[in-house]
């Protein structure tokens, strides 16, 4: 069975990926839309640090005093070296998109989706 602190963290992966889908698919507003896409990846980190989670464990760094229980008691690095990754990724990403909005807006004079699609020829 999950520990508690492991339910509710899944509790909050769901709503952050449930707001984040809801900002995505229906707002019009070009923004709303990126920050609906930062708080879906925040979901994201949030479940792959879940993921390398283990009751009773250590950290993952090798010491004298704990390099006999490292390998059986200690959390696995690898998705923590991922989330950082992936924060980086994200904040660039999210630095274009916003730049490519930023163009939009001067070039048609709105963020809305729904009037650019107007705005076709």
């Amino acid at each position: 069975m999950l520990s508690d602190m492991l339910y509710e963290a899944y509790l909050a992966v769901a709503a952050l990926f449930g707001i984040g889908a809801f900002c995505i698919a229906y707002k019009s507003n070009l923004i709303k839309k990126i920050i609906g896409l930062g708080i879906f990846s925040n979901g994201l980190h949030i479940f792959l640090m879940t993921m390398g989670y283990r009751d009773n464990s250590i950290n993952p760094i090798v010491t004298p005093e704990n390099i006999q229980a490292f390998a059986l008691y200690s959390v696995d690095p690898l998705p923590q070296a991922l989330v950082l990754t992936s924060i980086v990724i994200d904040m660039s990403v999210t630095a274009l998109a916003l730049i490519i909005i930023i163009w939009v807006y001067r070039r048609f004079g709105t963020a809305e989706s729904k009037e650019l699609e107007n705005l076709r020829g």
